[in-house]
């Protein structure tokens, strides 16, 4: 489904070339609003602990009934390591803290999906689940999960975490250049 209606100013959009692609723009005079698509940014964590990983088991829709690693979808203002930190704690109640980025997925679809995965520090708390999102959590050992429903991404990004010669891209907290509200990592 794409958009019909400027967001700028309500009148109707029509495609137009923009820079040699198609795309909907706002069909009033002197709004400049073009629609450039619809995406989404998930993020998802690898909290270690003794070995062991996080899980959670989806209760909802898309993925019900299969372990996961815990995430969620970024808020309009809210910084994405911010994201990750909140959606574990809402989910299973552990409080962790971002070591870095450590893998990417890019999902081309209706709502292009974009899915950062972090490690994540280990601070504290035991998994609880929230009994909404999720029905089950816990630190589960790469024996427990050979007998589990582990969803395959789930078990890439794993592979990925346990494989990893560092902490992956990490958060530049003083970079050469102050940028107020940018999130800035590096390797």
């Amino acid at each position: 489904m794409g958009a019909n209606y400027c967001m700028s100013c309500g009148a109707p959009l029509a495609p137009r070339d923009v820079d040699g692609t198609m795309r909907h723009a706002c069909t009033a005079e002197g709004c400049s609003f073009v629609h450039w698509g619809n995406y989404s940014i998930g993020v998802g964590a690898l909290v270690l602990r003794e070995g062991k990983v996080l899980l959670v088991r989806r209760a909802q829709e898309p993925g019900k009934g299969y372990w996961t690693n815990p995430g969620g979808y970024i808020e309009q203002l809210e910084m994405i390591h911010d994201t990750i930190v909140r959606e574990v704690k809402e989910e299973t109640g552990v409080d962790a803290s971002v070591r870095g980025i450590v893998a990417l997925r890019d999902l081309p679809r209706n709502i292009h999906n974009v899915y950062v995965a972090f490690a994540m520090d280990y601070i504290g708390g035991e998994p609880v689940p929230d009994g909404v999102e999720v029905d089950a959590a816990g630190f589960y050992s790469m024996e427990e999960l050979e007998t589990m429903n582990v969803a395959g991404f789930t078990r890439w990004l794993i592979d990925v975490a346990l494989k990893s010669g560092g902490d992956g891209l990490i958060e530049d907290r003083e970079p050469v250049v102050k940028l107020d509200g940018h999130g800035l990592f590096r390797l």
